[in-house]
């Protein structure tokens, strides 16, 4: 609706949604939907491969420069906030990834646990070392990575991506809901799942790619069924909440993360505001942006 509003094609905003194949779990557009507006970076790559946010910045820069070529103007919807805030702020894109050292220091976490993640962090980057929550371990690995390869710590080289963006330069609007109706629509949103065949999706991934991939497969909904299917949890009812408690911490997060972004404008939505009005709000505050 609000594509077709402004005369403008979609960029996906949705880290698991770029994976082909992985549809109900990431409640991707459907055909239809993407008929009515074209979408792009969705289904570009196999689940069995990595894509990093620096792969889907480059890439969606490039998307959005041919589509203002076209002569249409440029939406990207989404929830993944790391993607949002690279988008918007920019983005060291940093080396590229030593597998060798990620796994040694996976294995010592295994063996020692999370604080010695946390101690060897402090040790070459403070200013994230304490930033970071202590199960953030991807991106824990992440600093110490670029530390070991440039001798300098992340937080030096992300200097620019704490700097807020002009709204008039990039508009962003964030739905907000009450936390109550949240959870309920979570809830309801992944019984639809299960109800639309979540595990079969699963099972056909496997059989045609053998595994997912490290990313693919730590994707909430994704990762319980897995270990559902692999016999790691003893009912599709436990499966289901768990996924329920799950999509409302990661949510939790979204909105920790939405928080700090001064770019983004509020956009409060209750149970009997209708589409039409939520997008007059949404083109409105695009049409005539301000700091």
């Amino acid at each position: 609706m609000i594509a077709q509003r402004m005369d403008a094609e979609i960029i996906s905003l949705d880290s698991m949604a770029i994976y082909q194949g992985m549809d109900i779990g990431t409640a991707k557009p459907n055909l239809d939907q993407q008929a009515q507006a074209k979408h792009h970076l969705i289904d570009i790559v196999a689940p069995t491969e990595m894509y990093s946010v620096s792969n889907y910045v480059i890439r969606a820069h490039r998307v959005a420069e041919q589509i203002r070529q076209a002569g249409k103007r440029v939406l990207v919807c989404g929830g993944t906030p790391l993607y949002l805030k690279s988008l918007v702020r920019g983005l060291f894109l940093g080396p590229e990834a030593d597998w060798e050292f990620r796994n040694s220091v996976e294995e010592d976490v295994k063996r020692y646990g999370q604080e010695l993640l946390r101690e060897r962090l402090l040790q070459v980057d403070p200013l994230l070392g304490h930033k970071l929550h202590l199960h953030d371990q991807r991106r824990m690995i992440r600093a110490l990575e670029v530390a070991k390869i440039t001798g300098l710590p992340l937080s030096h080289w992300q200097q620019q991506f704490e700097t807020p963006a002009s709204r008039t330069e990039f508009p962003v609007a964030v739905l907000q809901l009450s936390r109550s109706w949240l959870h309920e629509r979570i809830n309801k949103r992944v019984e639809s799942m299960i109800d639309r065949g979540l595990a079969a999706e699963i099972e056909g991934l496997l059989q045609q790619y053998g595994s997912l991939g490290r990313t693919a497969a730590q994707a909430v909904g994704y990762r319980e069924m897995l270990q559902h299917l692999q016999g790691k949890a003893t009912s599709m009812a436990e499966t289901t909440e768990l996924i329920k408690a799950h999509t409302r911490q990661f949510a939790r997060r979204q909105e920790i993360w939405f928080r700090g972004l001064k770019e983004l404008v509020g956009i409060p939505v209750t149970p009997s505001c209708n589409l039409e009005s939520i997008a007059d709000r949404i083109c409105d505050l695009f049409n005539n942006p301000a700091d």
